[in-house]
């Protein structure tokens, strides 16, 4: 007979170890990321849904009930809660029921390895119940009773790791009627065990027992006792396990692991009740274990006692603990996909795995992009310059820093090469030509460039200087018409016989009698006037890149041709390199003249209107236009021209652009920001999305809002960004080389290149001029 128990204990060891070693083969390891805000009921409601993984009898007599682990594991870099899952539970099971218990968590699925790393050093143990299991532990608690846990966690050193191992299972069948008759026994004076039966036999007086319900009268602790019971019997169950272990990889710790080990298993008297505690207890076998999550028998716990054990912080000062970042949203069903007329922004982060993406006529309503540095907004761009490149449409980018358009250049399909216009100062020859005076419009290229030059130099900007302004440019447009440049303005107010040329041919009398004012003034006097306009004209002129580009002579591409046929302008224009001055005037100027090239299209019937597009980084700076930015953006939806205005910080905007973009660029990429601009963007995205996941968003992760086919705004959702492809080496000298063989001017010789002559010093003017 011994022989045959020997044998059914090592049998049932066997099994124990196989169904074991089952559960861990393909397990995985699912990292919960702790969201903001966290409901108390939330943990109730999440092991309420585990009971639906209870397997059906057969399996679990055959193969076991799997069973997970809840566990809080700590290093020196703070806490972290993980969830141990087996691999015979599908993928995304459990962690889709993580995010609908806990909204807003993440959950991050990796292969399953051991909680801690082995160490030189350990201390450990287990916390078993002090009496039988039908009676209860506290489970409310007027704190969040982890806070004590988390902070016997926190604030390791480097080389020590801790954790602390809840192994839970569910329970059905037999097991769970021992609840019943305890109740029944303490209610009758009878005991609950066999045990105590036979003891109650062969004692004297035995036998004699109160008449059902008499004990509970005359004891009135033992009623409570049974209410207890009877609470917790009438929830569901599981078999619970917690385990221990604190772990260094220096032979000198034992002592203050000890300690650590004693300070965390203190940390669940919390849960001791009037009729239940928790008690340590160390175990030989205790570290395999913990390690490979092998599970016993436990002991039963009610789904509350079990929720107040294991669940997600509900303090927000709960120590040593890592917050989750924005809340993840799945995108509204009609937000489009894939699609020739669809620009892609990314991929949903959650729900169905899909691309998320606004169609070209929705994004005719522009698109505001707003992120601070090294957030993803350069790719983000880049990948949408490169969908417009692929489909064939045209587009303009401006780009104050230049890693925005050589992420471009790297990846142009072959198709755009010949078609694309590039503007870059680190080129060595010649740039493209476009004359900022030249245009089907004369009056609003000089409105453009006058506005355009009293928006940047604001803080010195006056009336005599626009007017002084105005009028050259004006005069040289009624004159000179295509063939004036930028550059003939100096020229028109320091050479006297070519300004007696220019102004004996006008028939305007408003300008003859202003050129007339102006040569009566003495040679001081007409230094002192044209002194402002000359500094600011150096800012721009006395830069070769720019005085080429803007003033070099007649334009050497059609705007309005390239962009209907799908060409690209990019203009890489590094402050670094030009001066903030020179980019921002530059960049401006480039941006009024795509105006004046849009504009003629309110003759063409709407249909043959080619989409074309804008793409603007430090939005702020170049958007210096003669007529409103909220009119802009009004007029060129009707033109098909959509606008993408990105920068960093609410701040770098007026508060007339500031209202202008939050109304009429309807569609909403927001990377993560600041505080206070979460703040006030968040009424953008709300009630869906909270400042908090504004000011939270991940590296290449945006929160979105799109207008959809019906014309109206979707609901918020957050997306991440794609990668960009790989480069195509040779791809950006290639495209260099078309764009200066097909639109860079001519290298002149020194014999036949023009002159431009910008004195420096504005009280010789009047001497050269004469001589």
């Amino acid at each position: 007979m011994i022989g045959g128990v020997i044998a059914l204990v090592v049998a049932e060891a066997i099994v124990w170890r196989w169904r074991n070693a089952r559960f861990a083969r393909h397990a995985r390891l699912v990292e919960i990321a702790v969201p903001p805000h966290v409901e108390p009921g939330s943990a109730a409601a999440w092991w309420s849904q585990v009971m639906g993984l209870t397997a059906p009898r057969w399996k679990r007599v055959l193969f076991g009930q799997p069973h997970l682990a809840w566990e809080y594991v700590a290093d020196a870099a703070g806490v972290r809660v993980q969830l141990w899952v087996p691999g015979l539970v599908p993928p995304g099971l459990v962690e889709k029921a993580i995010r609908s218990a806990w909204p807003g968590a993440a959950a991050t699925t990796s292969p399953a390895g051991p909680p801690t790393p082995r160490g030189v050093t350990t201390s450990r143990g287990r916390m078993i119940l002090a009496r039988p299991d039908h009676y209860p532990l506290t489970a409310t608690h007027g704190n969040d009773p982890l806070r004590a846990l988390l902070g016997a966690l926190s604030g390791l050193r480097q080389g020590e790791h801790a954790a602390v191992q809840v192994l839970v299972r569910p329970v059905t069948g037999r097991r769970l009627s021992a609840a019943h008759r305890a109740a029944s026994a303490l209610r009758n004076g009878r005991s609950s065990s066999l045990r105590a039966d036979l003891f109650d036999v062969i004692t004297p007086g035995g036998l004699n027992r109160a008449r059902p319900g008499e004990l509970s009268r005359m004891f009135p602790e033992r009623a409570e006792e049974i209410r207890a019971i009877l609470a917790k019997a009438s929830q569901s169950r599981f078999a619970v396990q917690i385990s221990y272990i604190v772990t260094s990889d220096r032979p000198d710790a034992r002592e203050r692991l000890r300690g650590r080990a004693h300070e965390i298993a203190a940390t669940f008297a919390l849960y001791a009740s009037g009729h239940q505690y928790l008690r340590r207890l160390r175990g030989p076998d205790l570290p395999g274990r913990m390690r490979h999550r092998r599970m016993n028998s436990g002991y039963l716990l009610a789904v509350d006692e079990l929720a107040a054990l294991a669940h997600l912080p509900y303090d927000q000062a709960a120590p040593g603990i890592a917050r989750a970042g924005a809340r993840p949203i799945p995108p509204a069903p009609d937000i489009p996909t894939y699609g020739h007329d669809v620009r892609v922004l990314g991929d949903a982060e959650t729900g169905h795995p899909r691309p998320v993406g606004v169609t070209v006529a929705s994004a005719r309503q522009h698109l505001h992009v707003l992120g601070q540095t090294g957030v993803g907004k350069s790719t983000f761009l880049a990948n949408l310059i490169l969908s417009d490149a692929h489909a064939g449409r045209g587009a303009l980018v401006i780009d104050p820093k230049g890693d925005l358009i050589d992420d471009v250049l790297d990846r142009l399909p072959e198709r755009a090469i010949k078609r694309t216009v590039l503007f870059d100062p680190a080129e060595s020859g010649k740039p493209p030509c476009f004359n900022v005076l030249a245009g089907p419009d004369p009056a609003f290229a000089v409105d453009s460039i006058v506005t355009i030059f009293h928006r940047c130099f604001a803080s010195s900007w006056g009336p005599r200087l626009d007017d002084l302004m105005r009028s050259a440019c004006l005069t040289l447009v009624r004159i000179q018409r295509e063939r004036a440049t930028l550059a003939d303005v100096p020229k028109l107010l320091t050479d006297t016989p070519f300004r007696a040329r220019i102004v004996g041919r006008l028939d305007d009398e408003l300008l003859r009698g202003f050129w007339s004012a102006y040569d009566e003034l003495s040679p001081a006097a007409r230094a002192s006037v044209i002194s402002p306009v000359m500094n600011k004209l150096r800012a721009v002129l006395l830069r070769p890149f720019v005085r080429d580009a803007l003033s070099g002579g007649t334009s050497t591409f059609d705007l309005a041709r390239t962009l209907d046929t799908g060409g690209l302008v990019l203009a890489r224009l590094p402050k670094g390199v030009l001066g903030e001055d020179a980019a921002r005037l530059f960049g401006s100027l480039l941006l009024a003249h795509t105006w004046q090239a849009i504009t003629p299209r309110v003759r063409l019937p709407e249909h043959e209107r080619r989409d074309a597009a804008a793409y603007i980084d430090e939005a702020q700076n170049f958007l210096n236009m003669p007529i409103s930015v909220s009119d802009l953006l009004a007029e060129a939806r009707a033109y098909r021209f959509s606008l993408t205005l990105a920068h960093q910080h609410l701040s770098q905007l007026p508060k007339d652009l500031r209202e202008a973009v939050s109304a009429d660029a309807r569609n909403k990429v927001y990377f993560t920001t600041s505080p206070e601009d979460a703040h006030d963007l968040a009424r953008h995205v709300g009630p869906i999305l909270t400042a908090h996941d504004l000011s939270h968003l991940g590296a290449y992760q945006a929160a979105g809002r799109v207008i959809t086919g019906g014309g109206g705004p979707s609901p918020a959702f957050t997306f991440r960004t794609r990668p960009l492809p790989d480069p195509v080496p040779g791809r950006q000298e290639a495209v260099r080389a078309a764009s200066r063989a097909a639109y860079a001017r001519p290298e002149t010789t020194a014999a036949s290149k023009p002159k431009v002559r910008i004195p420096t010093d504005p009280r010789r003017a009047h001497e050269e001029g004469t001589q």
